[in-house]
């Protein structure tokens, strides 16, 4: 069975962070193993706060489970200080870690910053030449590279200013937009579009690590970039339709789903 490691916040509601994390990759057959960065206060109406872990603690989690474990592919998400980001860029070169795939965390839909202006620049100048992956969403595209992002176009432009800035693949996500469910790649070889029909639901909280977690997980796998996409976005658009529609806001997805296709 494949490892992968969570390296991201804890969300005690469980639909974002590592407990999503977690379920997904059991959902792809992998075995998740993780280490929290923050402990977030949420449940699916806000984001009220949260603790942030210091490095060292944050190492000591994770240096057990590299000398324990053989990583087959890592998911970062919220990473909310410069020594949370350099003690992870830290161990993926130090450890030489494989299929890195960094969901870049930086404000919550309800508003919460996840991180701040120092950090999100370390991350940017760090830990993104270092992930296989990068997936932004729109307004996270926006605050990485300074661009507006409000259509096709603007992803695309936004993909290729990361990829100046050494990232060495990121797939854009336009689930704000309207219609289909276009992300978009940019890689060495172009722009791709991928798409998946959109599922109009309220209950949408932890997408983004949902499909960042599904995508490192088919890479541990063995599959190639465009097929972790595909995979992983047939696993989304199954979780969106058989979410659970618990909780008093936007609700999680249903991380069990089963489909055929994946």
């Amino acid at each position: 069975m494949r490892v992968v490691i969570s390296i991201a916040g804890f969300d005690p509601s469980g639909g974002a962070g590592t407990l999503a994390d977690i379920k997904t990759f059991s959902a792809f057959g992998c075995y998740g193993t993780a280490a929290i960065t923050s402990l977030t206060f949420q449940n699916t109406l806000a984001v009220y706060g949260a603790e942030h872990q210091s490095a060292d603690v944050l190492s000591s989690q994770i240096e057990p489970v590299l000398a324990d474990f053989e990583i087959a592919a890592v998911k970062i998400g919220m990473l909310p200080t410069r020594e949370a980001i350099e003690t992870v860029a830290a161990k993926i070169e130090g450890h030489r870690l494989p299929n890195v795939v960094l969901d870049p965390v930086i404000r919550s839909t309800s508003g919460y910053d996840l991180i701040d202006d120092v950090a999100a620049a370390h991350l940017r100048e760090r830990l993104l030449p270092l992930a296989d992956l990068m997936t932004p969403n729109m307004a996270e595209a926006e605050r990485l590279t300074g661009l507006r992002v409000t259509n096709l176009e603007e992803m695309e432009e936004a993909g290729r200013r990361l990829r100046a800035m050494k990232a060495r693949a990121v797939l854009v996500k336009g689930g704000h937009l309207s219609g289909e469910a276009i992300d978009i790649l940019v890689d060495d070889r172009g722009a791709h579009h991928f798409r998946s029909p959109r599922i109009e639901t309220n209950n949408t909280h932890g997408t983004g690590c949902t499909l960042s977690s599904a995508i490192a997980a088919m890479l541990a796998r063995g599959a190639t970039l465009d097929q972790a996409i595909e995979k992983a976005k047939v696993y989304l658009v199954a979780a969106l339709r058989s979410a659970p529609a618990i909780g008093h806001g936007a609700g999680p997805v249903n991380h069990g789903a089963m489909s055929d296709e994946r």
